[in-house]
């Protein structure tokens, strides 16, 4: 197959884009793809993941600790920061940072930047610390230590806890300084390894000056690296404690949402001043989307659910992330534990080449990458419009959403237009991947396929 337009490593400055011809945008917003670490095998075997990750114009990866495990074997369970997971290991006997900085350098010889996840709520329950540093850990009421819990937001009597993790006690005291400088030498050394940026779990179980002196050490290394609260499940009060802490982006709710109700856009718009947000179709800690739709689906439909939600994604927040195998429709969600690199599963389809468009059409759209005012107006016929604008310029995006996921939709442009007075007077010009170009414009009207969404911009930067 002849190379595409998508297959250079360096895309060129302008493209087009629907009817547009957009530059690069200087200063984009991540778009992450998570590198499933026991899912890869061995670093050195990755070379292949690093070239097709590029390829569809992801510019970070994000790894799941890469650290040695205590003894459940979870990933989050670490046991040794300094020491790598045995599967990750290659076998030659080179020390773990030599592994590892090998690996940095073919991921930037490809032009992609990796966060490192940062577990720092906890360690693994055999952990040495547990016995050489006790007063680092939250007790139990008999002395053992504590591990730590979640509890649905919706639910609190739903409550989850993990046995082969010990929770570390992040309450003011002496003993959090020494253990907080421990981390902090952590991060350090794996910036200097060369990690970009880290990926904070459970980012709202810690004290936000906690991060903060941690991101600070950080950046006395790299001054640029980027730090990514994940605060899945937590509750709204939680988030917003993180606000002192200085994180550059934070993961949101935007799987979740279903295009109706108000909860999301007040979310959005709450914690858009804390940080740019970031949006996924599913990630390791979800079920993978194949098992949320019904068993019933025809594969066409299965396929367009899987472009749908990844586009959605891609308009709704300034950051995209997409787990390994999204790509593929694969059906098993990656274990922490038991995930292997036989576990790589026989592709449902391929969506690489939309991938690609997809990350292609948000590195060039100004507006898709800035956190800015976003606005929901229900066009009834079950019809929706996501409005998305700049805080400081004129760029905005319209994605026109069709709720019905059996019927095709239709809206009259001057409905669109009538909805938002302001949009009357900017040309709009579609940058849905795969559809037909055109501008939203004239007399006529817009069909949207069962489920679609389509997407348009206003961009001033368009040199038509």
């Amino acid at each position: 197959m002849p190379p595409g337009p998508l297959d250079a490593l360096r895309p060129p400055p302008h493209r087009k884009v629907g009817l547009m011809l957009l530059p690069l945008v200087a200063e984009p917003a991540p778009r992450i793809y998570n590198l499933f670490p026991t899912l890869a095998g061995p670093m050195a075997q990755w070379h292949d993941h690093l070239a097709r990750i590029r390829a569809m114009r992801f510019d970070w990866i994000y790894l799941n600790p890469i650290h040695y495990p205590g003894f459940s074997g979870s990933l989050y369970a670490v046991k040794d920061y300094y020491a790598l997971h045995p599967l990750l290991d290659d076998g030659s006997g080179r020390p773990a940072d030599d592994q590892i900085r090998a690996l940095l350098a073919a991921a930037h010889d490809h032009g992609l930047k990796v966060m490192l996840d940062l577990v720092v709520n906890h360690t693994a329950k055999d952990s040495p610390w547990v016995d050489a540093v006790p007063d680092w850990y939250v007790r139990e009421a008999d002395g053992g230590v504590q591990s730590p819990f979640a509890i649905d937001p919706a639910n609190a009597d739903n409550k989850t806890v993990w046995g082969d993790l010990a929770e570390l006690d992040f309450s003011p005291r002496p003993a959090r300084a020494r253990m907080v400088a421990q981390f902090a030498a952590i991060v350090r050394h794996y910036v200097g390894l060369g990690f970009d940026g880290f990926r904070c779990d459970a980012a709202y179980k810690v004290p936000a000056e906690v991060w903060a002196e941690l991101i600070g050490a950080a950046r006395s290394v790299r001054p640029e690296t980027v730090f990514v609260a994940e605060t899945l499940g937590c509750r709204l009060p939680e988030i917003e404690g993180l606000r002192p802490a200085g994180f550059d982006y934070l993961f949101n709710s935007a799987k979740w949402w279903d295009f109706r109700e108000d909860w999301l856009l007040e979310q959005y718009n709450a914690f858009r001043s804390l940080a740019p947000s970031i949006a996924f179709p599913e990630s390791h800690d979800t079920p993978r989307l194949r098992a949320e739709l019904p068993d019933t689906l025809a594969p066409d439909r299965i396929e367009a659910a899987y472009r749908r939600a990844l586009l959605f994604s891609a308009v709704f927040s300034s950051g995209l992330m997409m787990p390994m195998g999204f790509e593929y429709g694969f059906a098993a969600k990656p274990d922490v534990v038991q995930t292997r690199p036989e576990d790589w599963e026989t592709p449902a389809f391929d969506l690489t080449a939309y991938v690609g468009a997809v990350n292609d059409m948000k590195q060039r759209v100004r507006v898709l990458n800035w956190e800015g005012p976003q606005t929901f107006v229900d066009l009834g016929s079950d019809v929706a419009m996501l409005i998305r604008r700049a805080e400081h310029d004129p760029d905005v995006a319209v994605t026109l959403i069709n709720r019905d996921p059996e019927a095709v939709g239709h809206v009259p442009v001057g409905l669109v237009r009538a909805a938002v007075p302001d949009l009357a007077e900017r040309a709009l010009g579609e940058v849905t991947p795969g559809r037909a170009k055109g501008r939203l414009e004239g007399t006529g009207g817009v069909t949207l396929g069962p489920g679609e969404l389509r997407v348009f911009v206003h961009d001033p930067r368009d040199a038509k």
